[in-house]
């Protein structure tokens, strides 16, 4: 559902970044590998939020992405991640790219008209991610976290100079369904990071306002590789330091968790939602110590029971305390 906005001479103005109305209730999306296709159908089947790599979309052969003329993922509540860990990690072997920042296989015109035409529940802006692998030392992440702030400059600049065209021939709620903005992400690795990029991020998005509402939903990246309690870097953590970093009202979603932390998250109700994979490497890693195949079959179950075992961690359980958040000023 598009968030109310007004119009002036002809823009779109406030514009919400969520286009539904988030739920009260904390929402765990399953991560599904692929366009379309028999995952897709069984996410779709069973009924489950699900995320999707803007990778999965990628024709390399051809350079440019391509959509299916008909998937199951449109048929499900799918929000678009601009690229995982893995996709980034595997590009990076390859050398420099020809896309955005030189990290990215494809443009961010590119990428912002996918997300315009595949019409997500949300859809992330790129980032940088800050996973040790791919970030080695305290400068190379300093750079990454300032990176993504630029990169979600670069995003709303581009989509702005769209709507200021389509503003010439058509209305304003047009525009703002066909570009509505991105769901911005925080980076980092350690707790300062992640302080960093969200004073970055929210110097950025204000510069946009009023044209832009206050953010809805906010993203956390760089948070499955991770230790749940560790000091500088544990999720728990991180979170804490984000306390009183947020704009008023907005909420976050973390890409990739752990499935063992579900039991804490939903207890912050300023964290909206999450997202993780884990049941495919769980279905990866048990094919090969039982010496079968790891078919299509196998993934979905591994899928469906990785889901069960989330939804009963998510549940109300005696002794719940939901603790009530503080937040920046608007």
């Amino acid at each position: 559902m598009l968030a109310p906005f007004k119009e002036v001479l002809g823009l779109p103005i406030g514009l919400n970044n969520a286009p539904y109305e988030l739920p009260d209730t904390f929402r765990m999306r399953v991560g599904v590998p692929h366009r379309s296709g028999k995952l897709a159908f069984h996410a779709f089947d069973h009924d489950y939020p699900v995320m999707v790599s803007a990778n999965a979309f990628w024709d390399k052969d051809k350079g440019q992405f391509k959509i299916p003329q008909a998937t199951d993922l449109e048929m499900t509540d799918f929000a678009l991640d601009s690229a995982g860990f893995v996709a980034m990690k595997a590009w990076g072997r390859s050398g420099r790219q020809p896309g955005i920042a030189g990290v990215y296989p494809w443009g961010l015109p590119s990428y912002l008209r996918l997300a315009a035409e595949l019409a997500p529940s949300w859809y992330a802006a790129p980032d940088m991610c800050c996973e040790p692998e791919i970030a080695s030392n305290r400068e190379e992440v300093n750079y990454r976290v300032r990176a993504t702030a630029t990169l979600l400059e670069a995003c709303l600049r581009q989509l702005y100079a769209w709507h200021e065209e389509l503003s010439k021939t058509c209305n304003a709620r047009t525009i703002a369904n066909m570009f509505p903005p991105p769901v911005p992400v925080l980076q980092g690795w350690e707790i300062d990071d992640y302080k960093l990029s969200a004073e970055l991020t929210q110097r950025v998005w204000e510069r946009w306002q009023p044209w832009l509402a206050s953010p809805a939903l906010i993203g956390v990246g760089s948070v499955c590789r991770r230790a749940v309690r560790h000091p500088k870097h544990g999720l728990l953590n991180v979170l804490a330091g984000l306390e009183g970093q947020l704009p008023s009202k907005s909420r976050l979603h973390l890409f990739g968790v752990k499935g063992t932390v579900l039991s804490h998250l939903k207890q912050l109700p300023w964290v909206a939602s999450a997202d993780s994979m884990a049941f495919d490497v769980t279905a990866r890693r048990k094919a090969f110590e039982g010496g079968y195949s790891n078919t299509v079959k196998h993934r979905a179950g591994a899928m469906s029971d990785w889901m069960e075992v989330a939804a009963a961690r998510m549940r109300p359980a005696a002794g719940d305390q939901p603790r009530l958040p503080f937040f920046a000023e608007a």
